[in-house]
């Protein structure tokens, strides 16, 4: 089979590899599309994401979806042929934040195409792919199994809906409109925000963010004083999506939220420390939540994405085919131009 393999920062090599074999619990999936993550594209650029570097050659990817073709001897509730969604986590199931329904804070984590652990997880982006059985959630022929590949960004934004709490008759302020922040635009909008603010540096995702339920947009390179008038006020939003990775932009949520506020922080922010008011925390009782990946939000991402109930078209860009990865980075990397790139491997 062949994968887009990543050696180091912006060398990626597309290499035949050979299919790993089946474990009893485990499925082989024909890969039909994989979508281009930030965590991806940092990987590509930097070679790294957050604290996490490059050290081995690693197949990128882990928003993917396929087609079974291959089936484990004691796997039940799958046939071949099945088009499936595919959940990037493999938690242990064992650990205590696996038995206690948290398992995205699973201390065995095994997540697609991860250099948090040595060796690292192999990812998604190549024609095969091996998982455990859980990890595949079966769909009708009818879904698109382009739309399929985003329920991983869309579980992240549904999960950070559940750490950001009850938006429901709220103002809500969503920084960075990539995907996960245009995802938590929708998530919140669907939740019966009152009124949802998308700030970005590029004003077309966040035209995007207008169609799929903002209320005003801020670019905040060509308009840097926007958000300035709320900090004098004491504060405008009561839930708040930071989404951008930016320390800059976390410390502008914590001036301008009003007290009492909670934000969930879903971007990963650069190595090292991030420089954080924690006064202004303390003295006007705002909470700052992680939020990591998701658990079963993936679940209730595919049954969105199945049903109709959400629909991801908006934030859908190119798609490119395997042979032309190095391009598809290039393209993904341009906000100006694209907000979710898919790579399609048959």
């Amino acid at each position: 089979m062949l994968a887009a393999v990543l050696h180091s920062a912006r060398d990626l090599r597309i290499e035949t590899l050979q299919d790993l074999p089946l474990a009893a619990d485990e499925v082989r999936v024909r890969v039909a599309f994989g979508g281009i993550c930030g965590s991806d594209h940092s990987y590509y650029h930097k070679g790294s994401v957050g604290d996490f570097a490059v050290r081995q050659p690693m197949v990128l990817g882990h928003e993917v979806s396929g087609q079974i073709i291959e089936l484990g001897r004691d796997v039940a509730g799958l046939r071949l042929d099945d088009r499936v969604a595919v959940d990037p986590s493999r938690p242990c199931r064992h650990c205590d934040h696996c038995r206690m329904g948290r398992s995205n804070l699973c201390t065995d984590m095994r997540f697609l195409g991860s250099a948090a652990r040595m060796p690292h997880v192999q990812g998604g982006f190549s024609q095969h792919l091996v998982v455990r059985a859980d990890q595949c959630i079966a769909v009708p022929d009818d879904v698109s199994l382009r739309a399929l590949a985003c329920a991983e960004p869309l579980a992240v934004a549904l999960h950070g809906l559940r750490r950001a709490g009850d938006v429901f008759g709220k103002r809500v302020m969503v920084t960075g409109s990539g995907p996960i922040g245009l995802l938590c635009v929708l998530a919140a909008s669907m939740a019966g925000a009152r009124e949802i603010w998308a700030s970005d540096l590029e004003d077309a995702p966040l035209a995007v963010a207008r169609a799929l339920g903002a209320s005003r947009t801020v670019n905040v390179a060509s308009e840097p004083d926007a958000l300035a008038a709320f900090e004098a006020d004491g504060g405008a939003f009561d839930v708040a999506f930071e989404a951008s990775g930016s320390a800059a932009a976390l410390n502008t949520l914590i001036r301008t939220v009003r007290r009492g506020a909670r934000i969930a922080q879903l971007g990963m922010l650069p190595p090292g420390q991030a420089g954080v008011p924690i006064n202004l925390l303390q003295s006007r009782e705002i909470e700052l939540a992680g939020s990591f990946r998701f658990h079963e939000e993936f679940r209730a991402a595919v049954a969105a994405i199945v049903e109709g109930a959400i629909d991801v078209t908006p934030i859908l860009s190119d798609v490119f085919q395997l042979a032309a990865a190095d391009q598809a980075f290039a393209v993904a990397g341009d906000r100006r131009v694209a907000i979710k790139v898919h790579l399609a491997f048959q």
